[in-house]
């Protein structure tokens, strides 16, 4: 059965994939780009090749979910998997359901922050991040790391506006839903990923160390993992064809403070746009 870590874009999935996957599949909880591999995104990678390419894209990409995911788990093992999705329907066909699923974690950040990363990471202006997060017909796709774009369309991940992806993941109610505030991990990582630790050994065995605990979280820092970077580079990242670059995956951290770098009217309007929402989250 899957357990999902997902999330809105740039909200921390891969920070809390790396805490998980140093504390899960290392010997010491020290973390390298490697042990990633453990926590994939769901992808056409494990979709089934009988389901015939004379389909547009999101019904390939839509019919492909349940079967794919039932495949996965016919070896009746725990799965742990990214996904940027919402939980929606195309044409009648669900992301995933009650059979396949048995937990997700949810991670949720302040939109106003996320249209600094959202800038930065697709080289969009504030107006364009703002249209971004407000698109209640979202989709992404991957981007290569060559000089060109290239669209794979099994691996479109259906977003939706900010809100709708939120509130698709809080009201799942076939299964346990954890919902984390990525600003509640930059205030205390430690009892933040505990909570996760626990949450998850309700799916299957986890004895809490300390020691390992400690090593996961001082080697996921985000210093750490921007040095990591600039080393090593690091293949999520995107190459951004009109600057003819890469563009640094692990860019502020918590210098990414909307307070100072966003614009009063950008504020107002994702305010306005989102404020029931940033309400209950206490954003607002």
């Amino acid at each position: 059965m899957i357990i999902w870590i997902a999330s809105y874009p740039k909200s921390g999935n891969t920070w809390i994939r790396a805490l998980l996957s140093a504390y899960l599949f290392s010997e010491d909880g020290k973390f390298n780009f490697n042990l990633l591999k453990n926590i994939e995104q769901f992808s056409s990678k494990y979709f089934l090749s009988n389901i015939k390419d004379n389909l547009n894209y999101q019904e390939r990409i839509s019919k492909n979910w349940i079967p794919s995911q039932k495949e996965i788990n016919k070896d009746k093992k725990i799965h742990l998997f990214k996904t940027h999705n919402a939980i929606c329907s195309i044409n009648g066909h669900k992301f995933t359901d009650k059979l396949n699923t048995i937990g997700g974690i949810y991670i949720v950040r302040d939109p106003r922050n996320l249209i600094l990363s959202i800038s930065h990471h697709y080289g969009l202006n504030f107006e364009e991040a703002y249209n971004f997060l407000t698109n209640k017909r979202k989709i992404i796709f991957p981007v290569n790391h060559e000089k060109k774009e290239q669209k794979v369309p099994e691996d479109f991940n259906f977003l939706g506006d900010w809100s709708s992806h939120y509130q698709s993941w809080k009201n799942v109610n076939f299964c346990p839903i954890k919902i984390i505030k990525y600003e509640d991990i930059l205030i205390d990582d430690k009892k933040i990923f505990i909570s996760i630790l626990e949450f998850l050994s309700k799916f299957f065995k986890i004895q809490l160390n300390k020691k390992k605990i400690s090593n996961a979280i001082n080697s996921t820092s985000f210093k750490k993992l921007s040095q990591m970077e600039n080393k090593e580079g690091f293949e999520e990242s995107v190459f951004l064809k009109k600057v003819n670059k890469k563009i640094k995956f692990f860019n502020l951290g918590k210098k990414n403070n909307w307070k100072k770098s966003l614009d009063d009217i950008t504020i107002k309007k994702v305010e306005n746009s989102f404020r029931n929402d940033m309400k209950e989250l206490n954003y607002l």
